[in-house]
């Protein structure tokens, strides 16, 4: 094999001879040999192409949550919405685990030192919403449909005393009637064919706004399609939605659980309460936007 130098590859690419040292050394010039010094390169060695940009930083609150998630980053605006979001869900159906046993839990998987009684399956359903918030992320962009909205369900009631029961559908919808707010809901003979209408109409909006999730967000909790699990699921499946329409996310704290319940209620008849209690906590989670610095549609 032919060798040249540094000098007569410079001038057969028609490049600077310290372009091809760098080349070199980068190891992007295969066969090419250092004897002291001195590079010396196959006379056929072809001219690299120029060096990849470097990757842009995240640019949206998914681009950020899909690159901590895969680096199992701590400390960030992942680890934070893990938390909080599940022990605000959570909470608003009630879960009796505190913020910090919630925290402990996702940091350590123990809930840390308690002089009180601890329900399973508190425990439980905490560590299952977390995997249904990476489902959320993972999943931010495709379609909403019935299988993934099925597979929340399935992934949070897992192992519950719940999905010990022979009534209970764990990733089904009900087989039973119930109520929500003393409200009756869809019958489970009715259940399937109404969803089917309500995301075949959420789907057919190309641009999704705040309203459009809201709206999808009211329909579905009060066709109430399954035994138990639906506010959970309900929230992370909006949560799903703003993220793959570059929405503000949002978290019912419980000092908007009362205003959430109302505005739900009230929803069709006056849809301001609902709308601007998901303002209010838009607002909020800007902040923790603005603390991480992430950018966001106004």
């Amino acid at each position: 094999m032919i060798y040249l130098s540094v000098a007569q590859i410079a001038e057969k690419w028609n490049i600077s001879e310290r372009s091809v040292r760098s080349y070199c050394a980068e190891g992007r010039v295969p066969g090419a040999v250092l004897v002291g010094k001195t590079w010396t390169i196959p006379a056929d060695a072809e001219k690299p192409s120029r060096a990849r940009r470097k990757t842009a930083a995240p640019a949206t609150l998914l681009e950020v949550l899909k690159a901590e998630m895969a680096a199992k980053r701590t400390g960030g605006i992942y680890h934070k919405i893990q938390i909080d979001l599940t022990y605000n869900s959570n909470h608003i159906e009630g879960s009796r685990l505190t913020h910090d046993q919630t925290r402990y839990i996702y940091e350590t998987n123990t809930i840390g030192v308690t002089s009180e009684n601890v329900n399973v399956d508190d425990v439980i359903e905490t560590a299952n919403h977390f995997r249904c918030v990476d489902l959320a992320i993972s999943n931010a962009k495709a379609a909403l449909t019935e299988k993934l909205i099925k597979e929340m369900h399935f992934i949070l009631k897992t192992g519950t005393s719940d999905s010990r029961q022979a009534w209970f559908a764990v990733g089904d919808y009900k087989r039973m009637p119930n109520e929500v707010g003393g409200q009756e809901t869809v019958l489970p003979e009715e259940v399937s064919e109404k969803m089917q209408e309500l995301l075949r109409a959420y789907n057919r909006k190309k641009n999704k706004t705040l309203e459009d999730l809201v709206d999808f967000h009211v329909r579905f909790e009060r066709i109430h399609p399954f035994q138990d699990g639906n506010g959970r699921v309900g929230r992370l499946i909006l949560f799903k939605e703003c993220l793959k329409h570059n929405i503000v996310p949002f978290v019912i704290g419980e000092d908007l659980k009362l205003f959430y319940y109302r505005g739900l209620k009230e929803w069709g008849t006056e849809n301001g309460y609902l709308t601007d209690t998901m303002l209010t906590a838009q607002d909020r989670f800007k902040k923790y936007l603005d603390y991480f610095r992430i950018p966001y549609a106004e």
